[in-house]
């Protein structure tokens, strides 16, 4: 992706901005979650599904090195272990916020 990136392909760029757009969108949803922001629409959904994904990543990195072949295995194992602790943290807070508040139970 560097090399791509210094020879001016816009690959990695879009990529990158694609990326970070998911990311910036799950953390508005984790946000809201916490109460921070005020409720967006399918948040328990989206929250669930968000903390599936992360912790979905975190452990099927093993296929995903064949799927995705050309990267090291310090970056799977880093990546996964990253990965699987921020649904880990999901986790615990959807079942803080989903305790001390049951209008989220719904």
């Amino acid at each position: 992706m560097a090399q791509m990136a210094a020879a001016g392909d816009l690959y990695p760029t879009s990529v990158t901005l694609i990326i970070s757009a998911i990311l910036a969108v799950w953390a508005t949803y984790a946000l809201s979650g916490a109460g921070v922001l005020p409720p967006l629409p399918f948040l328990r959904i989206a929250l669930c599904a968000i903390t599936a994904f992360y912790l979905l990543r975190g452990v099927v990195f093993e296929p995903m090195q064949v799927w995705f072949p050309g990267r090291s295995a310090s970056f799977w194992v880093w990546s996964s272990s990253i990965c699987f602790i921020i649904g880990v943290i999901h986790i615990v807070g959807l079942r803080q916020i989903w305790t001390l508040f049951p209008k989220y139970n719904s």
